[in-house]
């Protein structure tokens, strides 16, 4: 049996099970299984265990770097022939782009590498299409554009984002305030500085037991999940911030296209008739979300002149 009919045999003894406080450590040790076999999709995706990882061969440049993800016939590579010089092949059939095709966007200063990256599937995240690759390569992004059609997008970005979370990437979220510390000795340890309404020291034992941890510290500094603990204690999840590109709104009514515009995150656009491409709104926002600041390259502060170079952008980290 595979990772992914694991994961699936676990999801669905979760749906089964009845959600109580007599049930809540079963949940809690089948979510710390579940944690471990996608711990373990991301080994095999980036080759963390010395093995070689399955990424395409780019190498990282620019300021920032931004990765393009969506499903296939969204209009990936026309946007990245719209907003940088590369021209990356277009046509009206499904994947068209088979490999990372890089790109750099120019805007105020900054250069930032966006790449494009093949269209993905639905159980990407457990090897199919090319999903492992693509998924590898958005691990090492400072930032996720994902483009949606612009009819399909409340479905289409609820099923990348399940592949994303799947192995363990977050979009538009940080870290939950919880100090954890494993240790050689001493026993258990639980504490909150804040009231709690979904872990106790009983439900995280469980947990921890899973791990064949009997030795740790744990202190909630606010109230988190089961699953945003064990994000924490995994280690390896990857926090990113997420841009939302709605394509092809020329095909939907103006009032669709106003409730698409409101939501936070989010930029409408049309490829195909260069609507709302005209004010670089896309490269606007993804360089206001990875917070670049300008800096001077050289020693003297000041207008560019002889011995006063141009500021040039940075990423803040």
């Amino acid at each position: 049996m595979g990772i992914t009919d694991k994961i699936a045999e676990i999801e669905k003894e979760m749906s089964r099970t009845q959600k109580n406080k007599a049930t809540e450590g079963h949940l809690g040790t089948l979510k710390a299984k579940l944690a471990k076999l996608r711990s373990q999709l991301i080994e095999a995706a980036t080759g963390t265990k010395g093995e070689k990882g399955e990424g395409f061969d780019v190498m990282k440049s620019g300021d920032a770097r931004v990765a393009l993800i969506g499903f296939p016939s969204v209009g990936k590579s026309t946007l990245l022939s719209t907003i940088t010089k590369t021209k990356s092949e277009t046509a009206s059939y499904e994947f068209t782009t088979l490999t990372c095709v890089p790109g750099v966007i120019e805007y105020k200063g900054a250069n930032i590498q966006l790449l494009d990256l093949p269209g993905i599937i639905e159980g990407a995240a457990g090897g199919k299409g090319r999903g492992k690759q693509v998924i590898a390569v958005a691990r090492t992004a400072d930032m996720v554009l994902m483009q949606l059609d612009a009819l399909q997008g409340p479905k289409q970005k609820m099923l990348l984002t399940k592949e994303l979370e799947a192995v363990g990437l977050r979009l538009n979220t940080r870290p939950a305030d919880i100090y954890y510390k494993p240790k050689k000795t001493g026993g258990p340890f639980f504490n909150a500085t804040v009231p709690i309404t979904h872990l106790n020291a009983k439900l995280v034992a469980s947990i921890m037991q899973e791990y064949k941890i009997h030795n740790y510290e744990i202190v909630m500094r606010e109230d988190a999940t089961v699953e945003q603990l064990l994000d924490i204690v995994e280690g390896n999840r990857v926090y990113l911030k997420a841009l939302y590109v709605y394509n092809k709104i020329d095909t939907m009514s103006i009032e669709d296209v106003d409730v698409l515009a409101r939501q936070p995150n989010t930029v409408v656009i049309s490829c195909k008739q260069s609507l709302n491409l005209g004010e670089d709104p896309v490269p606007c926002c993804a360089i206001s979300d990875l917070k670049l600041t300008r800096v001077p390259c050289g020693a003297h502060v000041g207008h560019p002149g002889p011995g006063r170079p141009s500021p040039c952008a940075r990423i803040l980290r």
